[in-house]
């Protein structure tokens, strides 16, 4: 909901170390590929119930998460990269609901898969929105950096990171807590998809 809003932010931010990186020989897609790897090392922690560790290993692949694009904008932006980024997101997303399940299934399992399924919904709603805005030459003037159109809603990026937060501080109010962060994900699809039937039921250019 914000994300464009903390965008300038990020940027100023992570432009020091992406500077040093550059210099490093360091490119995106090296970035992208081991956040995800730490990404995958916070879904083991959280399922083995090492949730401080898994919280700070979920810091840490936001912090590349940033860092990647920095990257690529100070070299040369590439579709691959845009793929990677994406791509490899989305299953991080869902990677830390399943090791809340897979910690206690007795009671986490029906609440995180409630909160896998409205990811699909968030996941499949903006990329299919962004695969015909890209074919309609339609840019997201609130994102000029991403290399795909980025639409947003109720629940984006900054809002995620703080519910996976709470889970990891809170972990006995995981099942809640994911019910409340799913009602909120189908509000963002519902949206989408509102926004969607409008704008592509308009005759293309």
């Amino acid at each position: 909901m914000i994300d464009s809003r903390l965008l300038p932010l990020q940027q100023r931010l992570t432009a020091p170390v992406a500077r040093a990186l550059v210099r490093a020989g360091i490119g995106a897609d090296k970035i992208t590929l081991v956040g995800f790897a730490i990404g995958v090392a916070g879904f083991v922690a959280i399922w083995a119930g090492a949730f401080g560790l898994g919280l700070a290993l979920i810091l840490l692949n936001r912090v590349a998460d940033g860092l990647d694009g920095a990257v690529a904008r100070l070299t040369a932006p590439t579709d691959r990269g845009a793929f990677l980024d994406i791509a490899l997101d989305f299953v991080f997303y869902a990677l830390v609901p399943l090791g809340f399940a897979l910690n206690a299934p007795e009671v986490n399992a029906l609440p995180a898969a409630i909160l896998i399924c409205s990811f699909v919904g968030t996941g499949s709603s903006f990329l299919a929105f962004s695969v015909l805005a890209c074919q309609r030459n339609i840019s997201a003037e609130d994102y000029p950096s991403k290399g795909i159109y980025y639409l947003g809603g109720l629940t984006e990026g900054f809002e995620t990171i703080l519910f996976f937060i709470a889970f990891c501080l809170w972990p006995a109010a995981f099942p809640v807590l994911a019910y409340i962060f799913a009602a909120a994900a189908w509000i963002t699809t519902a949206t989408r998809w509102h926004m969607g039937w409008h704008v592509f039921g308009k005759s293309g250019p």
